[in-house]
């Protein structure tokens, strides 16, 4: 019989965090504290966002809206990269940038779990900004992608093709 396997990757729905993005847009220019701030949020880029406002708490502000929304859409907070607001002439800015792709740090990381906790006989192979786990049984497999969720780490997975 065949090894069973799945890929872990981090991937960003982009047209969900678009959507997020769209929404935040619309409450901001609706709600009476951001009357006046000149808080807006826009695209800057392929990965990034431009968060402007004219205090450095309004910028959080219009953050924290759109984290909400990205929650709402079923979006992990872990692939924002928020920095810190700067003050750019009258307004301050803040960019956001979006994280995608599991990098080389991480993988080894996850492989690690997966060797030192997981059921025996499940393999780790990285290949790329991705892992792929393989197994004879597909309830260890299963058991990966539990230990897995039930770990803390600071980028967001997602298991595909599972098989």
């Amino acid at each position: 019989m065949a090894d069973s396997s799945f890929d872990i990757v981090s991937k960003i729905d982009r047209q969900e965090v678009d959507n997020a993005l769209n929404q935040t847009v619309k409450e901001v220019g609706h709600r009476f504290d951001f009357k006046g701030t000149g808080a807006s949020i826009s695209w800057s880029g392929q990965k990034s966002i431009e968060i402007k406002a004219n205090s450095e708490e309004r910028v959080n502000a219009v953050l924290d809206v759109f984290k909400t929304k990205l929650v709402k859409r079923g979006l992990s907070l872990k692939i924002l990269d928020a920095g810190e607001p700067k003050l750019s002439g009258k307004e301050y800015r803040m960019m956001v940038g979006l994280k995608e792709g599991i990098d080389q740090e991480n993988a080894k990381k996850i492989s690690k779990i997966v060797r030192d906790e997981g059921p025996k006989g499940v393999k780790a192979q990285i290949q790329g900004d991705e892992l792929r786990i393989s197994s004879k049984k597909k309830d260890d497999l299963q058991q990966v992608i539990a230990l897995l969720k039930s770990k803390d780490l600071d980028i967001a997975l997602q298991f595909v093709n599972y098989r």
